[in-house]
């Protein structure tokens, strides 16, 4: 019998080892592939240019506006989902507390939205647009990917709240602070970096994903003047730019492909930089 138990713990640990490596294996080979391809394309000039002539056809310009329309968009949209997800996730962990059932439900719901896939939010805010008689633009991509990313970070920021120690919320009561007191000035500061982690998540969701806005934002040559005009996206650029015939115009989506990957590595180490000290400064009872 304990033979047995000890070829099975090898086993499984074994498994779990290739499988780490496959996994470790594929990242390299993903993030390799578009390094290798996007660095000799990247140059002050493209970074710092917009497409001429053309963003399909064109072979000169840079991707200057899909990264400006990009920050645009998934500022825009992180803080709008921030508005709304922040006082949704102290709702659930201050006046829910005692309400397993309800709480567990919503939950549960929470995790089936951050399940759907994103193009599904791409033909809802489009089936909005058509209702509402919006055109593609900005607004029309922040409040898509808003609705996309508000699940996830409602779900990021309730796991921070659900870790503050129960004894902060009874000796804020037991104060005579009110349950809004409660919520912003003890959850709320308690947990400020791991707020920060969400929010930085959500970020690196927003400015990654090209499904939601396919349909919403359109797309366009030009730098972002206002809310109500076409906006042009690293992820869309990626997409748009890759089918083109002409070399240089393929260039830029590589280009574009290697600003994106970066951006999310930064944000990737920043969250996990703002994991750690959310950590060390929790309060433990």
């Amino acid at each position: 019998m304990r033979k047995m138990k000890y070829i099975e713990e090898r086993f499984f640990r074994v498994l779990m080892f290739l499988s780490t490596c496959l996994i470790v294996l594929v990242l390299f080979l993903i993030v390799f592939s578009v390094l290798y391809k996007g660095l000799p394309a990247l140059s002050w000039e493209m970074i710092s240019q917009v497409p001429k002539g053309g963003f399909y056809f064109g072979k000169e310009g840079g991707i200057l506006n899909a990264i400006v329309g990009s920050l645009y968009l998934s500022v825009g949209a992180t803080f709008l989902a921030f508005v709304i997800g922040l006082p949704v996730a102290l709702f659930m962990n201050v006046y829910l507390v005692k309400h397993k059932k309800l709480l567990n439900t919503i939950r549960f719901f929470l995790d089936l939205l951050w399940g759907v896939p994103s193009i599904v939010y791409g033909a809802f805010g489009f089936a909005i647009m058509l209702f509402f008689g919006l055109r593609t633009s900005l607004l029309a991509g922040i409040i898509t990917v808003s609705l996309f990313i508000i699940p996830i970070i409602i779900r990021g920021m309730d796991e921070v709240f659900k870790s503050v120690p129960r004894g902060l919320l009874e000796s804020s009561l037991s104060l005579g602070s009110t349950r809004s007191e409660t919520s912003y000035r003890v959850f709320f500061k308690q947990g400020i970096a791991g707020v920060i982690t969400a929010l930085l998540l959500s970020f690196g969701r927003a400015i990654g994903d090209a499904a939601s806005i396919l349909f919403t934002t359109g797309f366009t040559d030009h730098m972002p003047s206002g809310l109500s005009q076409p906006v042009a996206t690293l992820p869309l650029s990626i997409f748009f730019q890759l089918s083109s015939p002409i070399p240089e115009v393929q260039d830029r989506a590589y280009a574009s492909a290697a600003v994106l990957v970066f951006i999310v590595l930064i944000i990737s180490l920043l969250s996990r930089m703002f994991s750690n000290v959310y950590h060390k400064n929790k309060i433990q009872f």
